[in-house]
């Protein structure tokens, strides 16, 4: 595997911090700047939109770009968020920093998986994406805990400027890793990226996406209550056991790109089924600490072993223009973040217990099994198609070809 990946996971590992460290510095900051926790929550809000609004409209207006250059553009806007949140007068400003933060986070994803792939012989491309997108997961083993205990002693503010001088060090990597000859510009341009975006094979895979990490967040964003309420476990112990969180992500990240490696679409269907088993389970595995434990660790593996399977069928459905296709599956995976939240928060709501998010999110996971389904029955309804063309095509007079390519 490439050096280059190495500085793609440092990028990750800075955005991978910044994301989610604002969750632990909430109390902190609302405490700061003299707001409420639910205003302080609208901070995580921001930064979601910025990666929804900034995927798409960044990776359109660099279409043209070297590869390279856009991802060192990229994590310097990235910089400059984050030093941006670190001088943030008030809330309104700080909401403003935030939103621009999220802004490069999924065109970073988006391109780099592309030059990721285009590093690596073809038998290895979901791998180069888990390497990737192990910055994401390690950055919840060891980014967020070490970003939350910097806020808590030495302010909220130096959490944000230490992530700021990780996205210098990823800019350093990037220009010293990433060889010039494998980021030139793609010849496709705006028009063809946006083309690869009229297919429905690419929105089945975006579908996907949204249903199965929906299904994740929809139990994760109420981890905490199901851990003290349910388990039994106390309050300190919560971060520690989101860090055990962070270790099965890691663990199937990596599972996930070697797998897909052998059966692309085997892994994801595996994967989204071993989720529904798993959220299905969790009113059992929350009657104890261990099995609770257990429940935290499988929970993360089981997430995210569909990880680079999903990013690379986007990118294989939309292979002549990968790159915006890419950065909308970024897009989605908010969106799932933002609707799994709210679809869980609905079976609170509704009182039907502490532990019944995960049920919702078991419902969610096999909804995205049924549209994989969809996805795969389409393409199987194409293939003989496109065969059919190509038989065609190789019996035509060399002139005749030209014309009908």
């Amino acid at each position: 595997m490439p050096l280059a990946l190495l500085a793609l996971a440092v990028g990750a590992f800075g955005i991978g911090t910044t994301e989610f460290v604002m969750m632990g510095l909430l109390p902190e900051v609302a405490d700061d700047l003299g707001i409420s926790l639910p205003a302080a929550g609208h901070l995580v809000s921001a930064y979601a939109l910025g990666v929804v609004v900034g995927a798409p409209l960044l990776s359109a207006a660099t279409a043209r770009m070297s590869r390279r250059t856009v991802l060192i553009a990229l994590m310097g806007l990235f910089v400059a968020g984050n030093a941006l949140s670190a001088c943030a007068p008030d809330e309104h400003w700080l909401l403003a920093a935030r939103f621009l933060s999220g802004l490069p986070h999924g065109a970073f994803f988006g391109v780099g998986a592309v030059v990721a792939t285009a590093m690596v012989t073809p038998e290895r491309k979901a791998r180069s994406v888990s390497l990737m997108f192990l910055g994401l997961t390690v950055a919840n083993i060891v980014g967020v805990p070490v970003a939350t205990l910097m806020g808590q002693h030495l302010g909220w503010r130096a959490t944000f400027l230490g992530v700021s001088a990780i996205g210098v060090a990823a800019i350093a990597a990037l220009a010293l890793l990433v060889p010039r000859d494998r980021g030139q510009a793609p010849a496709t341009g705006l028009r063809g990226e946006l083309a690869a975006l009229r297919s429905l094979p690419v929105w089945l895979a975006l579908g996907t996406t949204v249903a199965g990490f929906g299904a994740l967040f929809a139990a994760y964003s109420y981890i905490t209550p199901m851990l003290t309420d349910a388990a039994g476990y106390a309050d300190a112990s919560v971060t520690l056991l989101l860090a055990l969180f962070g270790v099965g992500a890691t663990a199937g990240n990596l599972l996930g790109g070697r797998l897909a490696d052998h059966s692309l679409r085997g892994t994801l269907f595996g994967g989204l089924t071993a989720l529904a088993a798993v959220l299905a389970l969790f009113p059992l595995l929350m009657r104890t600490e261990l099995t609770a434990a257990l429940a935290v660790v499988l929970l993360g593996t089981a997430a995210f072993v569909t990880g680079s399977p999903l990013q690379l069928m986007v990118m294989e459905k939309a292979s002549a223009a990968p790159s915006l296709a890419s950065s909308a599956n970024q897009a989605a995976f908010n969106l799932a973040n933002a609707g799994g939240a709210w679809i869980g928060g609905l079976a609170l709501a509704a009182g039907f217990g502490v532990t019944s998010p995960a049920l919702t999110g078991a419902a969610l996971a096999v909804l995205g099994v049924a549209v994989a389904s969809l996805a795969y029955a389409v393409d199987r309804r194409c293939a003989p198609v496109a065969g059919r063309e190509r038989v065609v095509a190789s019996h035509l007079p060399q002139e005749s070809q030209a014309l009908h390519r």
